[in-house]
């Protein structure tokens, strides 16, 4: 059975497109370490310069942009969402520290049992 969901590459072009992004990024990383006697702010521009580039490059493949399409539609959710207010927040993360410290109290309970079930009862150990 197959999955007709999955999108791949397929065009030459856009393969190549693709490879040339990962060289340009592979070249921002490799200028960054070449440049070690340089000041670490031409460093880090050559870096980002390289992933910008090959952002833009893969941009005009396909895949490029049904990624940015996957994101834009991605924004569009997040702000559709709606979000705890501070007091919800607050009052939930409240009633989550105090199901571990009585979970915490729980386990340590049952383990001071077993404990003393093992060691005391069983194996006549004090």
């Amino acid at each position: 059975m197959t999955n007709t969901n999955v999108e791949t590459v397929t065009s030459t072009m856009d393969r190549l497109k693709l490879g040339l992004a990962v060289l340009v990024i592979i070249a921002g990383i490799v200028g960054f370490s070449v440049l070690d006697d340089q000041p670490m702010v031409l460093r880090i521009g050559v870096f980002i310069g390289g992933l910008l580039l090959a952002a833009l490059i893969a941009w005009f493949s396909e895949p490029g942009r049904r990624t940015l399409s996957f994101a834009q539609e991605s924004y569009g959710e997040v702000k559709r969402v709606i979000w705890p207010t501070r007091k919800e927040t607050v009052q939930m993360t409240g009633i989550v520290f105090a199901f571990v410290a009585v979970m915490g109290l729980f386990l340590w309970v049952v383990d001071k049992i077993i404990e003393w079930l093992l060691y005391g009862v069983l194996l006549g150990w004090s």
